[in-house]
């Protein structure tokens, strides 16, 4: 006799099934409300977990035609991507945006030095001739930092290979005018043509060479491959590259008549993708830039920006644009939405012109608005399949420019594109304010703390993200955004007090670790 007080419990299931249980609000009912919102006023809904954080997978569509491991990228800004800091962007699994704040030149070697920083065969080395002097060792090793030259009877690739010039050859020598014929060694191990990467590899370690020359039937060089290399590729497995095994770079212009010049440079480089860098893209400057380069260059991958908007999403994918950059007014040493009055909230920004763009299999990189892993996965959250980082990467040991102490503080310069320092050394096109007797800055320029090398920064930044992918119930973006589109994905807004009890709060000092 059952003498409990509370009734049995029913264990059939019935007929029809409960109507789903839902808390918060998908994003297409948080953004049709006519508000802006940035990555702070949003908080994202838990999902269910059934996969470990290990089993999430970033891998991305940068943009029409590329793909890449890691969803980052970093910001064209002369205080944040030069081509150390696109190298390890690139090794990482992410990509480096060389800025154009420089001459044509200069933004060329820097793109030089990441296409040549590359794993498997090089099949275009730098090559010397007998007669070339030490000297020339000395300038190539301080404009690309290697110094492993293989030395032919013409100083060309195809021509008789003699030797090669190593560091061993040349660190104690002080005479820097000797001709390398002098120096060289010529005793070498060599692979010959028909050779497979694995063959080469294996006769690399095996002969604990630093360069493994590869030679065709006549002794002539045709590739070279490097024991770097290989620990390029073991301790580098998610590294962008291209079909010929170089890191992936990327670099951009602005849309005057002289940047068509500085666009040939940097594809004889190697360049694979060419950001156009307006403050507002939607222009007839960058749409006859943008048709200009398809037409020119028509496997160039391109991204249109900056814009806010559908109807500026538009008028950029119909001139060809392969991916989108977006984010006007946002950026933290940005000043263009006080200054202009023009511009968008970020986390609305990204979501209307990442719904619209999706139609047409263009991407959206979100620009600005960065400063933490929570703002990554938000942007990520509400349609975009990359973003792009200034701030949070200006600090690392790869960005241009010196530490320097404040307080007891290590930290490093960074400013804006639009700051009147940055305009003054040649930015002002971007800001379509070259020629104007009176500048009105769009940006300022300020410090950031030290964040250590970008080795250890990256990985905590993925780490991070993956942590939030999992709490999230999507193992990868293709289903965070399958969740957003398909309403499953939820939000909530946040009141002031819920963004202050979202962080760190009452307490009398803390001390904030990243890495």
């Amino acid at each position: 006799m059952n003498t409990s007080t509370h009734p049995p419990l029913d264990t059939h299931l019935p007929d029809t099934p409960l109507p789903e249980i839902q808390d918060g609000y998908s994003a297409a009912r948080i953004f049709q409300s006519g508000r802006g919102y940035t990555y702070d006023d949003l908080i994202l809904l838990p999902g269910h977990i059934n996969f470990s954080v290990d089993d999430v997978l970033l891998e991305t569509q940068l943009t029409r035609d590329l793909r890449i491991k890691m969803p980052l990228l970093s910001s064209p800004m002369d205080t944040v991507t030069e081509s150390e800091m696109a190298i390890g962007m690139a090794l990482l699994g992410g990509v480096g945006v060389i800025h154009y704040n420089n001459s044509i030149d200069a933004q060329q070697g820097e793109v030089r030095k990441v296409k040549r920083y590359k794993n498997g065969f090089i099949t275009d080395p730098l090559v010397l001739s007998p007669s070339h002097r030490l000297s020339d060792i000395d300038t190539i090793k301080q404009q690309f930092g290697f110094s492993g030259i293989p030395i032919t009877e013409n100083g060309r690739m195809g021509s008789k290979l003699l030797g090669i010039v190593t560091n061993r050859d040349i660190d104690f020598v002080q005479d820097r005018s000797l001709t390398l014929a002098q120096i060289m060694t010529t005793d070498l191990v060599m692979a010959h043509e028909p050779c497979t990467l694995e063959e080469a590899n294996q006769i690399l370690k095996e002969s604990k060479k630093g360069k493994l020359p590869i030679v065709n039937k006549n002794g002539e060089l045709v590739a070279l491959i490097s024991r770097n290399d290989l620990k390029k590729n073991r301790d580098f497995p998610f590294a962008s590259k291209d079909a010929n095994k170089q890191l992936l770079a990327g670099a951009a212009i602005g849309t005057r008549p002289e940047d068509k010049e500085r666009l040939e440079a940097l594809v004889e480089a190697g360049v694979d993708l060419v950001i156009l860098d307006s403050s507002q893209g939607d222009s007839i400057y960058q749409i006859e830039m943008l048709r200009f380069i398809k037409e020119r260059y028509p496997s160039l991958q391109v991204v249109a920006g900056n814009i806010v908007t559908t109807a500026q999403a538009q008028h950029l994918i119909e001139a060809g644009a392969d991916a989108l950059r977006v984010g006007m007014g946002v950026g933290s040493i940005c000043t263009t939405q006080e200054v202009t009055a023009v511009g968008r909230a970020q986390a609305t920004a990204v979501y209307n012109t990442a719904k619209y763009a999706k139609q047409f299999g263009i991407p959206v990189i979100a620009d600005g608005g960065i400063s933490s892993i929570g703002h990554i996965v938000k942007g990520l959250s509400v349609g975009a399949s990359a973003v792009m980082m200034g701030s949070m990467l200006a600090g690392t040991e790869e960005a241009p420019g010196d530490y320097f102490y404040k307080d007891g503080i290590r930290l490093k310069k960074y400013r804006g594109m639009g700051s009147i320092e940055a305009m003054a050394s040649g930015s002002a096109k971007r800001y379509f304010s070259e020629g104007e007797r009176v500048r009105v800055a769009q940006g300022v320029s300020g410090t950031v703390i030290d964040r250590g090398p970008l080795h250890r920064f990256i990985p905590y930044l993925v780490q991070g993200m993956k942590h939030g992918f999992q709490d999230l119930g999507c193992a990868s973006i293709q289903q965070l955004h399958m969740a957003l589109y398909g309403n499953q994905l939820a939000f909530e807004l946040r009141s002031p007090a819920a963004q202050v009890e979202g962080g760190v709060h009452n307490l009398y000092s803390y001390e904030k670790t990243m890495v």
